[in-house]
């Protein structure tokens, strides 16, 4: 099913559910660019120049009005935008009326189905018969594993004459990508090669897909350069504003749902950066807070944060709110856990994926039923017990899904400034082989070039070194 898209002055395409919410939009996205001074400052330090003038960019990462500003910071500095959501249920809408009425065009809405979620995917990739974009903004790798996907059909079908076959795989959103790629490999067999032929390299902001990347490049299938932005010095700041700027409703959690934390039991599970700033968030908050994990050096730090951690079956009927943050796993809340937990426990995941909580296992248990009380937030019954549980999200995205977005200056300094900054230095060195197939840190000077952005809205000055302390 192909996806039906309209354009804006200017003959941009667009795919978004109300353009009649375009004006508040922008409203938003100002209030917005007042509290992303990094990122604001990247227009008057670069806008005259235009450096990257002449490149197409794809964005594959959540449309918020904080990713506008991204957006349009892009386009100041001379870029050409096509961009969508990496997740079903991040887009506030009139953000994306906002960007598809005055800069870019973009394909998103908030509640997408899969299908509509990777038929934007394929648009935002299409940049007519020349090929596809020069460069990539990834949260999650799923254009990426498009291309990927893409390649090996191709391959497939030039030797043997084989189209994709959906039916291969269980996975439904993989046997989606395969029925995307069979429908165009005929009329145009070489389109995933015309974009790898295109494309100079990528930025990824997501952990899960940043492990995932490692892999491909220590197997030889990765196509093209990739600077890992999550691991950046900086970004490692966005775990802890992110919970500990609104203690109390960290991340966006209890926004779908009036609950008061204090004197609630609540397990995170996983303490890595983000499971460590739930922790810490939710234990200032008033919650007793327990920790599931499998790393013995987590856990001791947790231990030594006077936090308990025990597994989950030790818990999991006394708990009242279940935090996923070990992003990029399978199975971690399974329908069995869900079923021995109390009635209206709340169940949430922080990562991008849907896999840690077992939703088909709960979406296909015989004679649940599913109840609807506020977007994004549905009581599941269980029909032998008369009890549920309160799933957000659908199991994806937390975050983005019962908000509208991560705090401004959080995403200025600490990811989509570092995004900025990744695709102009790959654009920049696309041309001497300072980049080959593989992933690479952002390099040590473009972090500290996005920290001392930053600085001067904070009143910062930063002491000079003379050069025989600098020797």
């Amino acid at each position: 099913m192909a996806l039906s898209v309209e354009r804006a002055a200017g003959r941009r395409e667009y795919k978004v559910k109300d353009m009649s919410q375009a004006d508040f939009g922008r409203l938003q996205i100002e209030l917005a660019e007042d509290q992303m001074p990094a990122l604001m400052s990247c227009r008057p330090v670069f806008g005259p120049s235009q450096p990257l003038k002449g490149a197409r960019i794809t964005g594959s990462l959540h449309v918020t009005p904080q990713t506008a500003v991204l957006i349009e910071t892009l386009t100041t500095m001379g870029a050409m935008v096509r961009w969508c959501s990496s997740n079903t249920f991040s887009t506030p809408d009139h953000a994306a009326a906002a960007i598809a009425c005055d800069s870019a065009a973009v394909f998103a809405w908030k509640g997408e189905t899969l299908q509509g979620y990777w038929r934007c995917m394929e648009h935002a990739l299409d940049w007519g018969p020349s090929g596809g974009p020069d460069l990539i903004i990834s949260d999650g790798g799923d254009a990426i594993l498009l291309i990927h996907e893409g390649i090996k059909a191709e391959e497939a079908y030039e030797s043997t004459g084989n189209l994709p076959d959906p039916a291969s795989t269980d996975n439904p959103e993989l046997q989606i990508v395969l029925n995307i790629i069979r429908d165009g490999l005929e009329t145009n067999p070489k389109r995933y090669h015309k974009m790898k032929g295109r494309l100079v390299g990528v930025s990824e902001g997501a952990a899960a897909a940043v492990e995932r990347l490692h892999r491909m490049q220590a197997n030889g299938t990765l196509l093209f350069p990739v600077i890992n932005v999550n691991d950046s010095v900086i970004i490692k700041t966005k775990f802890q504003n992110l919970c500990g700027c609104r203690p109390s409703r960290p991340d966006g959690l209890m926004t779908a749902i009036d609950v008061k934390i204090a004197g609630k039991v609540l397990v995170v599970c996983g303490y890595g950066n983000v499971g460590k700033d739930h922790a810490a968030a939710l234990k200032e908050a008033g919650a007793r807070v327990i920790v599931t994990e499998i790393d013995p050096i987590r856990a001791l730090q947790a231990l030594m944060k006077s936090i308990q951690v025990l597994t989950l079956e030790d818990v999991v009927s006394q708990a009242d709110i279940f935090v996923v943050t070990a992003g990029g796993s399978k199975g971690i809340i399974t329908v069995d856990h869900m079923r021995k937990m109390k009635n209206n426990a709340i169940v949430c995941n922080t990562g991008p994926f849907d896999k840690a909580i077992d939703m088909p296992g709960l979406e296909s248990f015989p004679g649940v039923k599913r109840i609807t009380f506020n977007p994004q937030t549905d009581r599941w019954v269980f029909p032998d017990t008369e009890s549920g549980v309160i799933v957000l999200a659908e199991g994806r995205l937390v975050n983005l899904g019962c908000t509208i977005s991560h705090p401004s200056s959080v995403m200025s300094t600490c990811s989509f400034t570092n995004q900025a900054m990744a695709q102009l230095e790959l654009w920049m060195e696309r041309d001497t082989g300072k980049y080959e197939k593989k992933v690479y840190a952002l390099p040590k000077h473009l972090d500290e070039k996005v920290a001392s952005l930053h600085l001067a809205k904070l009143g910062a000055k930063l002491t000079k070194l003379s050069k025989e302390h600098a020797d």
